[in-house]
């Protein structure tokens, strides 16, 4: 495809001929990708990290490190949409981790002995938070599709409806990815350590 294209020649290429562009390094092609989902990986980082300008922050840099990537984009691995909503979790979920860290260090020496919990709830702390390893855990051995539903769903936030339309996939897939990922993770429990999701 040509260089040059004009906007409006631009604008009516589907998202997979304008990657193509992309890598032949058209900025502008990149703009309409851009244009075309910004809203929704906005609206995923927002419901994800709950702050407007953290979510703004995320956005841009997904966007940044997707064009930086280059040619990371594989048709066979799915729609630009879901390449671009994946791209937008990671982010968002490096930055809660991030800043769940840094509100984990940034504690003083003052008053600390009655911060300290006491020992049944820090039990209980060891507990879920060994329950969220498994969790993750049996997440990981997903396929990636089952995997982005899931965490769309419980991580995100997002209905299935929800999530059909940012992955622009029909709502009876979107069920279907769900249900399979669920009861391969209570597989992987066990059924006698039924995980409520």
């Amino acid at each position: 495809m040509p260089f040059g294209l004009g906007a409006a020649k631009l604008g009516s290429l589907a998202d997979e001929e304008l990657m193509e562009l992309v890598d032949a390094g058209e900025t502008r092609a990149f703009e309409v990708i851009f244009d075309r989902h910004a809203g929704a990986a906005y609206s995923l980082a927002l419901r994800m990290c709950g702050r407007r300008a953290l979510a703004e922050d995320i956005v841009q840099d997904a966007f940044l490190s997707l064009w930086r990537g280059g040619s990371g984009y594989d048709r066979g691995r799915g729609s630009v949409r879901s390449w671009v909503l994946g791209a937008v979790h990671n982010r968002a979920v490096d930055a809660l981790r991030r800043a769940g860290a840094k509100s984990g260090r940034d504690v003083s020496d003052d008053g600390v002995a009655e911060r300290l919990r006491a020992p049944e709830a820090t039990e209980a702390e060891v507990e879920r938070r060994d329950e969220a390893r498994r969790v993750r855990g049996a997440l990981d051995e997903l396929p990636p599709d089952q995997r982005q539903v899931i965490e769309l769903a419980y991580f995100g936030g997002l209905s299935h409806s929800q999530i059909a339309e940012v992955l622009e996939l029909p709502p009876g897939t979107v069920k279907g990815r769900m249900r399979l990922g669920l009861t391969k993770m209570r597989s992987a429990f066990g059924e006698a350590e039924r995980v409520a999701l």
